[in-house]
């Protein structure tokens, strides 16, 4: 009897074992994930243009005038958005000339005081008249001149200019009036054209908008000052106007799970520095708040400074399948706008990603025209805080199209 315990007792222990050692060999067959290296990309792709925004404008004649000209005594007005630095160029014909031509001296009419703040109110000493060089002023006869400022006529006193400024949205807003009747110099004014040249680096991208005083003219400003005829400087500024911008070094987030830890749409800012990228370009706050997160894996920034057009980062990213890629990059010309993928974005991935980009706006800052807003940190401003939630960007703005700005890689 003591025999046949034994045996059992044996024979149990040998079961155990046995069990044991299957599990081992399953545990041993089960394959590691794959660690994966990838490299992520981000570019600035914008091209470049010397105007942020610009425009026309015209008077509506009067009595016996069917021209769209400004008459003595009428006015015209139009808005335009601008931040510290940037200056409004706009010419119209001095109509009862040869070629003669109302214009700011470059870069244009100044906005902001050296203290910063907007100009307003009555603005007129800085309007000037000029002689486009290209016809004699009193025969007629072409010349081969060049444009110098009209002596001994007080532009000042013929047009009247007066600025309104509001706060929120950065948008000024010209009253011109002409003030010439009753003068020796009365005259109609034509039609006109406007514009706010972009910055780059700290730099008006053009200093010398519609024309170098003390040199010779060109085709579009003598079409204004001879014959008040707006449609050649119209099309050629328009042609080289639109919103350009710097992005931030992009934070770059590898994670599990299916909900982005950066933002989530329609939801407010979680306060995890997200609104530093958005509003100042720093990710280091977002970076430090992303690491203590549970299913946050590794965090990276792509690049050490800001990215001009044709600049961009790289940076290597650690991962193994399962995982999940997202990023940001602030959108550097707005007050709180970046870059993001919204859906999940495989660690497997490779290829172009910017397909999977769009643009937000953190509901942080009350937005401002792109490149032209004062509080806009490219201004040194400090932007008027909102709370809403996390949304696409809409079409307010005349933004470039997010393939027109920046181009996202991960090879």
């Amino acid at each position: 009897m003591k025999k046949n315990l034994v045996s059992v007792a044996a024979l149990s222990a040998l079961l155990v074992v046995g069990t044991v050692l299957t599990s081992c060999d399953k545990d041993e067959d089960t394959p590691m994930p794959t660690r994966m290296t990838s490299a992520f990309s981000i570019e600035n792709v914008v091209s470049p243009k010397d105007f942020v925004e610009s425009g026309t404008f015209v008077g509506v004649g009067g009595p016996g005038v069917d021209a769209p000209v400004v008459l003595p005594g009428s006015s015209i007005k139009f808005s335009f958005s601008a931040g510290k630095g940037q200056s409004l160029m706009f010419a119209t014909m001095y109509g009862a000339s040869k070629d003669w031509f109302f214009a700011p001296v470059n870069p244009g009419l100044q906005l902001f005081g050296d203290n910063g703040k907007a100009m307003t109110g009555d603005v007129s000493s800085q309007i000037k008249l000029w002689d486009n060089g290209s016809k004699d002023n009193v025969t007629g006869d072409p010349e081969d001149g060049k444009i110098m400022m009209v002596p001994e006529v007080d532009a000042s006193k013929l047009m009247k200019l007066e600025l309104a400024f509001d706060e929120p949205s950065s948008e000024f807003t010209l009253t011109v009036t002409n003030m010439s009747g009753g003068t020796e110099n009365e005259t109609p004014f034509s039609p006109g054209v406007w514009a706010v040249s972009n910055v780059l680096d700290g730099k008006l991208l053009n200093e010398a908008p519609f024309f170098v005083e003390g040199e010779k003219t060109n085709d579009e400003i003598t079409a204004i000052a001879q014959m008040g005829d707006n449609i050649p400087l119209s099309k050629k500024i328009a042609e080289n106007t639109g919103i350009i911008t710097g992005i931030s070094p992009a934070v770059v987030v590898v994670y599990t799970g299916d909900v982005n830890p950066i933002f989530e749409l329609n939801k407010k800012d979680a306060g995890m520095g997200l609104k530093n990228l958005a509003q100042m370009g720093d990710g280091s706050v977002l970076k430090a708040a992303l690491e203590k997160m549970d299913n946050v894996k590794n965090v990276y920034i792509a690049g050490s400074a800001a990215m001009g057009p044709g600049e961009s980062a790289e940076v290597q990213l650690e991962t193994v399948e399962g995982d999940n890629i997202a990023y940001a990059s602030m959108f550097g010309y707005s007050n709180d706008w970046f870059y993001a993928n919204e859906a999940a974005l495989p660690a497997t991935f490779k290829g172009d990603a910017t397909s999977k980009t769009s643009l937000f706006d953190d509901g942080t800052a009350v937005s401002q025209y792109p490149g032209a807003g004062n509080k806009q940190g490219l201004f040194a401003g400090g932007s008027e805080a909102e709370d809403m939630a996390i949304m696409k960007v809409g079409d307010k703005y005349p933004v470039p199209a997010v393939n027109d700005v920046v181009k996202i890689t991960i090879r």
